[in-house]
C-alpha cells in the first residue's frame, strides 16, 4: 500500500514563518497611526499661528500664567474690563464714573499721572512700587513664599474668600490701613481708604492667575476685589517694548536667530521616536472584562459629601440633608406616611419628644445655619431627636 504524499502535505508539518499578509495585518494600524500623526505635524506647522511667550496676569493672555479666565469671569457678572497698556490710555478710561483702577505691572512706570486717577485703585505685584501710587505703604526687604495662607483680618473680602494662595512682597500700610494674610513681619495684603477711594496692595497676583484660579478661595478675593465696581481698567505692560529693551541690536531673541528648519527637525525626531516605539513595543492582548464586586463603606460615602459641603462652604446644602434624613427616618415611627404636611411633623415629634414645638419647627424646617459651629449644633439637635423617637 502506498501514500502519495504531495510537498506542502505532509502530515504534522505546517510552516511557522510570518507572510506578508500576516506582517501587513498586524503592523497596519501602526502605519496608519503614524500617517496621522505626520499629517497632523504638518497641518499644525503650516497653519498654526506663531505662539508668543505668556504674558503674566494679562486679562487677553489664555496661558497658565495669564488672566483671561478671571477677565471672564468679571464679564460673566457684567463688569467691563478694558484692557490698557500705556498711562494715557488709563487716564482717558478714568472720566468713566464706577471704574477701578487695577495694575498688574508696576515696575514699568512711574507716571505720577496714573496717581491722580479717581476711583479705587488695586495695584497687583508691588516689587519696585512706585509710592505716588499707594502713599503710605511700605515693601519690605525678603518678601515670602508664595502658599496658601488665611485672612486673619476683619476685611470683607478677604474673610469672605478664606484661605488663599498668597505671598510675594511683605507689605506694611500707612496708620487706619487694614493688612490680611500674615506674612513675616507685616501682611501680603494691605487695604485703606485713600482720597474718596480704597487703595488695596496686594504682594503677588499668582491668585489671579490661570493656574491658581481655581484652588482655594483665590476666585472669589479676586471678585470680591475687583467685581464690585462696574468697570475696570485692566493696566499692562505695553505690548511692544522699546527696541532697546529687548535682547539683541534689533530686539531679535534666540528663537529668531534660530535656523528654520530646526523645528521641522525636532518635529521629525520624535515622530520617529513615536513610529519607533510602536513598532517595536509590546503587543498586548485583548482586553478581558471580568465583573468584579465593588464595596464601598457607608462610612467613605458620608466623608466625601462631607468634605465637599465644607470646601464649598455649602452649610445650607448640609443643613437640608441632614434635615430630609432625619424626617424620612422618623416620619415612619411616628405612623406618619410620606406626604404628611410640615404642622403634623412638628406636633408629632413635639408630643413624641416632650420637646418645645417650635423648637422643634426651627430645627427641622427653619433657616441655615450661619456658621458651622450652628451646623454641628443642628446635627446634634437632630440627632438627639432621633434617639429620642427610637427609644419611645
Amino acid at each position: 500500500m502506498s501514500v502519495d504524499l504531495r510537498p506542502g502535505e505532509t502530515q504534522g508539518s505546517h510552516s511557522t514563518s510570518p507572510t506578508v499578509c500576516s506582517v501587513w495585518r498586524t503592523g497596519r494600524a501602526a502605519v496608519a497611526l503614524g500617517l496621522v500623526i505626520l499629517a497632523v505635524g504638518v497641518l499644525i506647522t503650516l497653519f498654526s499661528p506663531e505662539q508668543g511667550e505668556s504674558r503674566p496676569l494679562d486679562p487677553a493672555d489664555t496661558s497658565l500664567a495669564g488672566s483671561k479666565a478671571l477677565a471672564q469671569l468679571l464679564r460673566d457678572r457684567g463688569v467691563t474690563v478694558d484692557r490698557v497698556d500705556s498711562v494715557e490710555a488709563a487716564v482717558a478710561k478714568a472720566t468713566e464714573p464706577g471704574r477701578l483702577l487695577l495694575v498688574t505691572a508696576t515696575w514699568f512706570t512711574d507716571d505720577p499721572a496714573l496717581a491722580r486717577v479717581p476711583g479705587d485703585r488695586v495695584i497687583v505685584g508691588s516689587t519696585r512700587l512706585p509710592s505716588q501710587l499707594a502713599p503710605g505703604v511700605r515693601d519690605l526687604p525678603g518678601g515670602s513664599r508664595e502658599r496658601s495662607r488665611e485672612p486673619e483680618c476683619p476685611l470683607p473680602a478677604a474673610t469672605a474668600a478664606g484661605s488663599v494662595f498668597i505671598g510675594g512682597s511683605v507689605l506694611t500700610g500707612p496708620p487706619g490701613s487694614t493688612g490680611c494674610y500674615p506674612a513675616g513681619k507685616g501682611w501680603s495684603l494691605v487695604s485703606y481708604p485713600h482720597a474718596g477711594g480704597t487703595i488695596t496692595v496686594v504682594g503677588s497676583g499668582e491668585f489671579m492667575s490661570n493656574l491658581r484660579l481655581s484652588e482655594d478661595g483665590n476666585a472669589a478675593l479676586a471678585l470680591n476685589l475687583l467685581g464690585t465696581a462696574k468697570a475696570v481698567t485692566w493696566l499692562v505692560e505695553p505690548d511692544q517694548p522699546a527696541v532697546g529693551d529687548l535682547a539683541g541690536p534689533e530686539g531679535k531673541s534666540v528663537h529668531d536667530l534660530m535656523p528654520p528648519g530646526i523645528p521641522w527637525a525636532v518635529g521629525m525626531a520624535a515622530i520617529t521616536v513615536l513610529l519607533l516605539a510602536l513598532w517595536r513595543g509590546r503587543r498586548l492582548g485583548p482586553v478581558v472584562m471580568e465583573r468584579l464586586p465593588v464595596v464601598v463603606r457607608a462610612a467613605e460615602t458620608v466623608e466625601g459629601r462631607g468634605r465637599l459641603y465644607r470646601a464649598r462652604r455649602a452649610r445650607a446644602s448640609a443643613a437640608d440633608s441632614l434635615r430630609a434624613g432625619t424626617i424620612d427616618r422618623v416620619t415612619p415611627r411616628l405612623g406618619l406616611g410620606s406626604g404628611a404636611e410640615r404642622h403634623e411633623v412638628v406636633a408629632a415629634l413635639a408630643v413624641r419628644t416632650g420637646q418645645d414645638p417650635q423648637q422643634v419647627g426651627a430645627a427641622l424646617y427653619g433657616p441655615a445655619p450661619v456658621d458651622d459651629a450652628g451646623l454641628v449644633a443642628l446635627a446634634g439637635y437632630l440627632d438627639a431627636i432621633e434617639r429620642t423617637v427610637s427609644e419611645h
